[in-house]
């Protein structure tokens, strides 16, 4: 009887707990709070910060491409622009299109590159 208790609690408690999660919102960083971090400096904390997402973002995008099922939108040739170039780039076509600021920065830093390095027909 006591191990039945205890295996009614624990799978009601397990129930509620992926409840919870799954109305759990996780926020994600906007484009204009990774533009915000981009333009403070050149240097420092922020300046890793902005190359930072922006490469697991792109380093991610390359991870998860299968050319089976999904082809590549993306195409930087080589040698690849410097890194500065491709942010400040990215900087000035967000600021082009207000309506993406509130964005997901991952989605519109994609959707930057698409445009800048496109793939070929």
């Amino acid at each position: 009887m006591k191990n039945k208790l205890v295996l009614t609690l624990s799978l009601a408690a397990s129930c509620l707990f992926t409840n919870v999660q799954a109305q759990e919102s996780i926020p994600v960083l906007s484009t204009k709070e990774l533009v915000d971090v981009c333009k403070v400096s050149t240097t420092g904390e922020y300046r890793s910060y902005c190359v930072g997402y922006m490469t697991s973002a792109y380093d991610t995008y390359l991870a998860t491409r299968n050319p089976k099922h999904a082809k590549p939108f993306i195409c930087v040739k080589q040698p690849a622009p410097p890194r500065d170039e491709v942010i400040n780039g990215y900087l000035k076509w967000t600021q082009e299109r207000p309506a993406l600021a509130s964005k997901p920065a991952a989605g519109t830093l994609l959707d930057y590159l698409a445009t800048r390095f496109p793939c070929g027909k």
